[in-house]
């Protein structure tokens, strides 16, 4: 019934164990001696084509590996409903090491599986997966949303962490109002933070990237209000530090945008800038990260604070890292030593050292 091997999302201080499905089933993973459930207010649900289970990364961590439960429903009556027994299938799991993490950053697939896989094959042993927008080409056929599945589990094979953010191609298309059904979130929110191993992050949302009255949207997003959100989002983070970037143990801190907000292209896309400064002085000011990753423009580059793409005060080094083109892909990999070491990797072999 599952399409694919599970993806392990990194939520908050939860793994966020999901998988698309071929027909409506009962989903349940065991791990660490505990049942956690695909379930809704006690009911279990199986009229969904994506499922979700989340379970702390405290117990999948000791684990090691997780179980997942799938019953297929064959008539779900009122009374004495027809189910088949339980399909088990286990999968090993690792979770982030506390040093020299490897991570591997992907974005821009827009539905390309093969060539994506060629340049994350290059990069080898992968501790964490970054995919990070715009790995479906829209969201205008829910069968897009198996790319983000078919790379997750060529790439991680269910049994490492990834984290996730949402690209502004993901916003349009009769699923787009669905995008988070389909993808991990809290709260239904598609930014959060995240912590695995030594390395906590902070993944933020631009929505679109022209303003809300474009008319290639044709009325259908309101982002504007979505941004103010996360503004208050970023100063709870502050405030809550000290259970969030400043928490024991935290050596590195990134933050994950599809869009490189501190980069002011031409118009149409020269928007918020009141907006966007103030993150970037939220974060500059109190966060202080190590790296931000991006996406977004399809191109590969380092850009400092202070650099010619710097135009609203970066918080840290930006790492554009992705490039996407026809039958040619490219993403980033990090070693998060100390310094981190970066690289990026295309799908015609060539390996290109970042400086930092």
């Amino acid at each position: 019934m599952m399409k694919t091997a599970p993806a392990v999302f990194a939520v908050g201080r939860e793994y966020q164990i999901m998988v698309p499905v071929t027909q409506n089933s009962l989903f349940w993973v065991e791990t660490g001696g505990k049942c956690f459930y695909d379930e809704q207010n006690g009911i279990m649900r199986s009229l969904c084509s994506t499922h979700r289970v989340k379970v702390p990364m405290s117990v999948l961590d000791a684990a090691g590996e997780y179980t997942v439960c799938e019953r297929k429903i064959i008539d779900r009556k009122p009374y004495f409903p027809v189910i088949e027994d339980p399909v088990k299938t286990t999968f090993k799991f690792k979770p982030v090491p506390e040093k020299n993490a490897r991570v591997y950053h992907i974005a821009d697939t827009h539905n390309m599986i093969e060539d994506p896989l060629k340049a994350a094959a290059l990069f080898g042993k992968t501790d964490l997966l970054i995919m990070n927008g715009d790995i479906p080409d829209h969201s205008g056929s829910i069968e897009n949303y198996d790319t983000i599945y078919r790379l997750a589990d060529a790439i991680t094979g269910g049994s490492i962490p990834i984290v996730f953010a949402r690209g502004n191609h993901d916003m349009r298309g009769y699923y787009a109002e669905a995008f988070a059904e389909h993808t991990p979130s809290q709260n239904g929110n598609t930014y959060y933070s995240f912590r695995v191993g030594s390395i906590w992050g902070l993944v933020l949302d631009c929505g679109e990237d022209k303003d809300d009255g474009n008319a290639e949207y044709g009325g259908t997003v309101s982002c504007h209000c979505f941004r103010q959100r996360q503004t208050d989002f970023i100063k709870k983070i502050i405030k809550n530090r000290q259970d969030e970037y400043r928490a024991k143990g935290v050596e590195h801190i990134i933050i994950v945008c599809h869009n490189p907000f501190t980069y002011i292209q031409e118009a149409p896309f020269d928007i918020e800038k009141e907006i966007y400064g103030e993150w970037a002085k939220l974060i500059k000011d109190n966060i202080k990260p190590e790296l931000m990753l991006c996406g977004h423009i399809h191109e590969l580059f380092v850009s400092k604070p202070g650099s010619e793409r710097d135009h609203l005060g970066q918080p840290c080094t930006v790492i554009s890292g992705s490039d996407k083109k026809e039958n040619y892909h490219a993403g980033c990999g990090i070693v998060f030593s100390s310094p981190p070491v970066a690289k990026f990797y295309d799908s015609d072999g060539i390996i290109m050292p970042v400086e930092l």
